[in-house]
């Protein structure tokens, strides 16, 4: 068998050159034994996705308080007036109503007196009427009865047609004759409607061998922290620590409680599970979704629907929106037509009025009829790991209130004041799970165990208390 490279042909140079016939080739043939130039290695990574971290979406618009049950509670305030949708012209005197008997976050009560005043209104060809309650009944268990007058015609004939339905009424007062008595009024026992969320439990772990641990290769990186330098196994269990801190805010963004029935749910034994529920389930669950929000150049009109729904609910002044890159283009388009004035201009009150402080957290800002607006886009939104890979049925971004609401807490007993956006994590005098990290194995300093390994492990519990949803909306395609 010939040997390759052939004997001779390999000439020695007596001085450090690199020439055509003093080389070793290590590609070429069986018999290659050595290898003469060693490859040149950039110890520094390059950083080709930027700084790679998802988290920081929650400490810019959150808190982080400490619980110690398995369940978070609280209650909200419901409306003050009284109203009722879904009406039906039932005769040319006669309203009609659903009620629902069972107790509970739907529960509905007729709560309308005789000789109250009310405006009947059909919100799809805006007719409108005001009336006077003649008689408030429950003519069975799920339906009540009014009996009106008209106070412009001389029935509901001349205003609706009998059988018209999804009309809606409220109360806007009343009128008594003179000399009478208030026996027939109802009194209205103010109700309220109680949310929870549990915790669930996030865990992650990384392990090094004790013989990779002695070979050790350096890495020079630059970490998504802001800091730099030279790592060996350890760059591993830095980047599945940064990996469990996204997660620790990816799981209460998307999270989802398991539904009856679900696979989920059905798991059971002591190996339960039950969910949590994420930003995203809330807002779809008790918010606002706008779906296709695309107003052209200078067009205010969709955004102004925006407007006057968030009238409809708390009305409050000062909003933060976090937005995908084509929704951040698409309301730079819209406002690129708009001149400041009465249309709106530059807004920076959240940040005490500071151009600089808004700019240095990403946020611009924009003022439109009484609200204040600060868009900032959202890296989680246009990460194509995660949601920034989705183009269609995708979420777009979400606008959510400043400032805090008040609510009554069940534990403490009185009324407290929260951020609308907090989580809680499990704490108690003796374990503090907010974010947990220990060593076991027998290698790197831990001595726990025979086992021939560093183990970093991480652990948390959590969830994310999403209050006064109704002031929030979601955008999606």
């Amino acid at each position: 068998m010939a040997l390759s490279p052939v004997f001779g042909s390999i000439k020695p140079s007596q001085k450090q050159q690199a020439l055509s016939d003093n080389y070793l080739s290590f590609t070429s043939g069986d018999n290659d034994f050595a290898q003469q130039y060693l490859p040149e290695i950039y110890e520094q990574e390059v950083e080709r996705y930027g700084n790679r971290t998802l988290s920081g979406f929650l400490r810019m618009v959150g808190a982080e308080m400490p619980m110690t049950s398995d369940q978070v509670v609280w209650s909200e305030q419901n409306r003050l007036h009284v109203a009722y949708d879904a009406v039906t012209v039932a005769s040319a005197t006669t309203l009609t109503f659903a009620l629902d008997a069972t107790a509970g976050a739907t529960f509905v009560a007729n709560v309308i007196s005789p000789n109250q005043t009310i405006v009947i209104s059909n919100p799809v060809d805006g007719l409108e009427v005001t009336a006077l309650v003649i008689s408030s009944v429950n003519t069975s268990p799920t339906l009540a009865t009014l009996t009106v007058a008209t106070y412009t015609g001389a029935d509901l004939d001349a205003t609706f047609n009998v059988a018209d339905t999804g009309l809606k009424i409220f109360v806007y007062g009343s009128e008594y004759s003179k000399g009478t008595g208030d026996d027939d009024i109802k009194s209205i026992t103010p109700s309220f409607t109680q949310y929870s969320n549990s915790p669930i439990i996030i865990k992650s772990k990384y392990a090094v061998s004790g013989s990779d641990a002695a070979q050790i290769g350096w890495v020079e990186v630059a970490t998504e922290d802001g800091t730099g330098g030279f790592l060996w196994y350890l760059k591993a269990e830095s980047e599945t620590r940064l990996r469990f801190e996204d997660y620790l805010e990816m799981s209460v963004v998307e999270g989802t409680k398991a539904a009856a029935g679900s696979g989920v749910a059905s798991i059971g034994g002591a190996v339960s599970k039950n969910g949590t529920e994420g930003l995203f389930a809330a807002i779809k669950s008790r918010g606002n979704i706008y779906s296709g929000f695309a107003p052209a150049a200078g067009v205010l009109t969709d955004f102004d629907a925006i407007l006057k729904n968030l009238d409809t609910q708390g009305a409050i002044e000062e909003n933060m929106m976090f937005v995908n890159r084509d929704l951040s283009l698409t309301i730079d388009n819209m406002l690129g037509g708009v001149s400041a004035g009465p249309n709106g201009g530059v807004a920076y009150g959240l940040f005490e009025n500071s151009e600089d402080m808004a700019l240095n957290l990403g946020f611009s800002g924009f003022r439109r009829g009484s609200y204040d607006f600060y868009k900032t886009d959202w890296k989680y939104l246009n990460d194509a790991s995660t949601r920034g890979a989705q183009a269609v049925s995708g979420i777009e971004g979400v606008l959510i209130p400043a400032g805090t609401s008040t609510v009554y807490d069940q534990i403490l007993g009185t009324n407290i004041r929260r951020p609308f956006l907090h989580v809680r994590y499990r704490a108690s005098q003796s374990d503090d799970r907010r974010m947990k990290s220990w060593l076991t194995g027998s290698v790197g300093g831990a001595y726990t165990s025979d086992l021939d390994a560093m183990e970093v492990h991480f652990l948390s519990e959590r969830c994310l208390c999403v209050q006064a949803a109704n002031n929030f909306v979601i955008f999606t395609n």
